[in-house]
């Protein structure tokens, strides 16, 4: 089982860069795939990234390719979403999450963080 805490959220102007952590409790963390979800007002849940346990990407939406980025730090038991470009429509709260294969499925993680917001202004 595995524990998950997001950060690193806040107001941003359009453009602008932040980066989102996720600290993770558990001895296993370094087995699981993760992933990085976001949920705007009024919208589904959707896929953003994920990243399999030997660090390699497995898939980026189209909407946010070449301007966010997906890491983890197995020995530190923390995810990383770098932020760069972003734009009003990235208005969402970010949630990450850990499964057992690699998915764009909210379905397939079993384990989630409460969500950090992250608001972008014109």
């Amino acid at each position: 089982q595995v524990q998950l805490v997001e950060s690193g959220g806040g107001l941003v102007q359009a453009g602008g860069s932040l980066r989102l952590s996720c600290a993770a409790s558990g001895r296993t963390f370094s087995s699981y795939v993760l992933g990085w979800f976001r949920q705007a007002p009024g919208k589904e849940r959707e896929f953003v990234t994920a990243i399999t346990r030997y660090g390699d990407i497995i898939d980026v939406t189209d909407s946010v390719k070449g301007r966010f980025t997906i890491s983890r730090d197995n020995a530190k038991s923390a995810l990383y979403l770098q932020m760069n470009s972003l734009k009003p429509e990235d208005t969402a709260v970010y949630y990450c999450a850990a499964g057992q294969r690699w998915s764009k499925s909210i379905d397939d993680y079993a384990y989630w963080g409460q969500g950090t917001q992250v608001t972008v202004s014109s």
